[in-house]
């Protein structure tokens, strides 16, 4: 074995980096940034409510044209995107790779919660429907009971009949017959 490869392995052997043994903890330089799904899912919807504004396409469009009038109109030694705009080009795809995926997240995570509204509201509906059949029974359950009752009219027309009939049969005496109290 040659002495370069004796201390590379010796130096894997000190770093841990050998496959039977765990690594050590290395210090981060950055810190870890930690997103929840549904964290980064929030960002995706805020983004693509972002890019459909009228802010971000105005200030893209002015973005743009500033660009191309900077690498067009300033002196040849300040340009740094000649005509062809190749570096702007690939900006603008690296914009719009990485926006296609976050609003797709964005849909699908509406898409989501469009279907869990739409079971609710299913639910809901089925149990109106529920309470409103049950309503009609119970209404055509007491019409079939009011016409096995006597209703007001009913009781009333009786009533007055009866009277008639006790006032020919002289069993009373009639309310124009009656002698009248003076006194008011």
């Amino acid at each position: 074995m040659s002495e370069r490869a004796e201390r590379r392995t010796g130096a894997r052997a000190v770093r841990g980096d050998k496959l039977d043994q765990p690594q050590e903890k290395r210090a981060r330089v950055l810190p870890r940034i930690t997103l929840t799904q549904e964290a980064f899912g929030v960002l995706s919807e805020q983004f693509a409510r972002f890019m459909g504004t009228a802010q971000f396409l105005i200030g893209m469009t002015v973005f743009v044209a500033a660009w191309i009038a900077w690498n067009v109109l300033a002196p040849p030694s300040l340009v740094f995107d000649e005509f062809p705009f190749i570096f702007l080009t690939l900006m603008l795809s690296l914009q719009a790779s990485y926006a296609a995926p976050l609003i797709l997240l964005a849909q699908n995570r509406q898409a989501d919660r469009d279907r869990v509204a739409l079971e609710q509201d299913r639910a809901r509906d089925e149990r109106n429907l529920a309470d409103t059949e049950f309503l009609t029974r119970e209404v055509a359950s007491l019409r079939l009971a009011l016409r096995e009752q006597a209703t007001r009219d009913f009781v009333r027309s009786e009533l007055r009949s009866l009277l008639e009939e006790m006032e020919d049969r002289g069993i009373v005496r009639s309310a124009d017959d009656e002698p009248r109290d003076n006194r008011h």
